[in-house]
């Protein structure tokens, strides 16, 4: 019996060991997708039509000759992780999250997390702010390149789903006269509702260095301004993946400048929010919750923001001033939430 005892103990620490290296070394899978991003690999891929034999592949990669031994280990992690299998790959651009892995994966964004334990006994805001003196939005208005590659990723991210939104949302906004897209980037779901709603004049209202230099068309303007001060007039306002990098008292402000903004429109008027609705009450963790999970701690370390489950929206809403609201899963975790005064 205490032999027997003793094996089990001995077993579960053995698992408590595995699990603890397991999440050591879940970097390990982040940077080797780098990796394959950084030697071009999902595009030759791509390019090929089929699936590729391991050594036709090599052949294809600008690495060392004596690098080849190690290159079937970093596959078959990957393989192993999900990210490559024997199924051809069909369409890959519109998809592509090539930006999203060079930003977040870069060393200016990667060097907050080694300050997030010094950033939890200061006062600083984020553990960007830490880390680099000054806020994200601030750096990116200072590094041309590091504010093009984040402006890249938001735009990639919102054509992989503009269509989709626009298809199951129709009736949100085929009687729509007038729209701003807040917090719009350079445009790309305002271009895509402009052309498929011809009859709605669209407004892109970002920061000045964002819409600086950016042409409009017969129904689609660029504006420079700030959220916090002033929205331009309007009969609806657009707000996709913007509330949640932002604090409740930031986002409450940033809704009752909506409210004003609409507010000639009366009972016409609304605003439209794309943003995740948190899930993780429900008991089983799954993968999109683990998702989830991360994008709550990307908001904390980099934005001071949050993702925020019904209960949390409806409380931004009510404290905002808005009277009705209505929420509707649209595409994963992400919903539709419409709001009116």
């Amino acid at each position: 019996m205490e032999s027997q005892h003793g094996d089990n103990v001995a077993s579960n620490l053995l698992k408590a060991q595995s699990h603890i290296w397991k999440h050591i070394f879940n970097f390990i899978n982040s940077m080797s997708l780098k990796c394959v991003v950084d030697l071009g690999i999902p595009d030759i891929i791509h390019n090929y039509g089929r699936p590729m034999s391991l050594s036709k592949l090599i052949s294809s990669l600008p690495i060392n000759p004596t690098k080849t031994c190690y290159f079937h280990r970093l596959i078959r992690i990957m393989t192993y992780s999900g990210i490559f299998s024997q199924q051809n790959i069909t369409e890959n651009d519109p998809m592509s999250v090539v930006p999203n892995v060079n930003g977040i994966l870069s060393p200016v964004m990667m060097e907050p997390w080694h300050q997030f334990s010094a950033w939890l006994k200061n006062d600083d805001i984020t553990a960007f702010e830490t880390t680099h003196g000054m806020s994200f939005r601030d750096y990116l208005a200072r590094d041309s390149k590091i504010n093009n590659s984040f402006n890249e990723s938001m735009a990639k991210e919102t054509r992989l789903v503009s269509d989709l939104l626009v298809e199951k949302c129709k009736g949100v906004f085929n009687e729509v006269e007038s729209l701003v897209d807040v917090g719009g980037g350079t445009g790309t779901m305002a271009k895509t509702l402009a052309k498929s709603f011809p009859q709605m004049e669209c407004i892109v209202f970002d920061l000045p260095h964002v819409v600086d230099g950016l042409l409009g068309s017969e129904n689609l303007n660029y504006v420079g301004g700030d959220m916090f001060k002033e929205i331009p007039p309007t009969a609806a306002i657009l707000l996709k993946w913007i509330l949640h990098d932002w604090n409740d008292e930031e986002c409450v402000k940033i809704l009752k400048n909506c409210k004003d903004a609409i507010s000639k429109k009366g009972k016409e008027g609304k605003v439209v929010i794309f943003d995740k609705v948190f899930d993780s009450e429900k008991g089983n963790i799954n993968e999109s919750v683990e998702t989830q999970l991360f994008f709550d701690m990307f908001m904390m370390v980099v934005f001071a923001g949050k993702e925020r489950n019904e209960k949390e929206w409806i409380k931004l809403i009510s404290s905002a001033g808005f009277s009705d609201y209505k929420i509707t899963p649209i595409l994963g975790s992400t919903s539709m939430i419409e709001i009116y005064p």
